[in-house]
């Protein structure tokens, strides 16, 4: 029987580009599709009935991928639907919001598939509240963490850690202002700070209690398979946030210690993923203590700096290969 993978991701997405030469070069047929070029240059044809299950196909210009043939799905932030510019904008948010039903519906109806990871799983596991929860469940070490828009909860809480505390965004990090691109970074507060509260009812903030670190860890975690790099921070902004200035940081694989990896299988299991990416602060005792899980992480970069075999695991898990 006929196999395809079918690769959801933005058209421009490098690291998708990779793990889509390598399943071509292993022989495998790949039908890649962004949603964005859904329904102007992607078409779908699906039909049900009593005596059969969803067939039809996925049509681009270039390519046709019939549903039956389809065994794995790799979802990475493919791109918002794009529908003409006549229509108005009560119209694009109705087709958009038929096409979400339509199309994803039907790629999520097809028979047991491969996801890596599904879409469904990946929208919960984007909660840090979901995350922290997981990994405390899981036997990982999580720092005391307050989520308010109060600003005495705020101050009861720092008076209650006995060092600094940090804040840090809860969702997507970067937003558009004035048509600059801006990042939220993690920042330690200053008892001024602390004093002027000013602007925090607005909306939710995340609190940490800081952990001093020899080093963080980003683990990638692609099925059942672990790679763990050290991040060295070569500047103050970085040791606070090392996303702030990634020219100063210096990168070594590692190991997982098996406490660690046995922990996080067990994370990755209650968040329903086959794929994430982790960040870990290890403490100069050697203590290493979750931050975050990322459904839909980085981690090409990683790679080219470590020669990790991180793409080629991916592609070994949309095949069904053991490690």
């Amino acid at each position: 029987m006929p196999t395809t993978v079918l690769v959801i991701a933005a058209r421009d997405d490098t690291p998708t580009d990779r793990i889509v030469q390598i399943l071509a070069e292993r022989g495998v047929e790949v039908f890649r599709m962004d949603t964005a070029d859904f329904p102007e240059h992607l078409e779908m044809s699906a039909r049900i009935d009593q005596e059969h299950t969803w067939s039809g196909e996925l049509r681009t210009s270039r390519r046709t991928a019939p549903l039956a043939d389809v065994t794995a799905v790799y979802c990475r932030a493919p791109g918002a639907f794009v529908f003409p510019e006549e229509m108005s904008l009560p119209e694009r948010r109705f087709a958009a919001a038929q096409a979400r039903a339509g199309l994803g519906g039907v790629v999520n109806a097809l028979a047991p598939l491969r996801w890596v990871s599904h879409p469904a799983t990946m929208a919960r596991a984007e909660y840090k509240p979901v995350q922290l929860a997981e990994a405390r469940r899981a036997g990982l070490r999580i720092s005391p963490t307050l989520i308010t828009n109060r600003a005495d909860s705020v101050r009861r809480f720092a008076a209650e850690i006995p060092g600094p505390i940090v804040c840090k965004p809860l969702a997507n990090p970067v937003l558009i202002e004035g048509g600059e691109l801006k990042s939220v970074y993690t920042r330690r507060l200053t008892e001024a700070d602390l004093s002027d509260l000013t602007g925090i009812g607005t909306t939710a903030h995340l609190f940490q209690a800081w952990v001093d670190k020899a080093y963080e860890v980003r683990l990638t975690v692609v099925g059942d398979r672990q790679f763990a790099t050290e991040v060295h921070a070569g500047s103050g902004a970085a040791y606070e946030d090392w996303r702030s200035d990634y020219g100063s940081l210096s990168y070594a694989a590692t190991e997982t210690p098996p406490q660690i990896a046995d922990a996080v299988d067990r994370l990755l299991a209650g968040l329903g993923l086959r794929f994430a990416a982790l960040d870990f602060v290890v403490s100069p005792a050697g203590e290493w203590t979750f931050l975050e899980a990322n459904p839909c992480g980085q981690w090409d970069w990683i790679a080219h700096a470590t020669g990790q075999p991180i793409a080629e695991a991916i592609a070994d898990e949309l095949q069904g290969a053991a490690a």
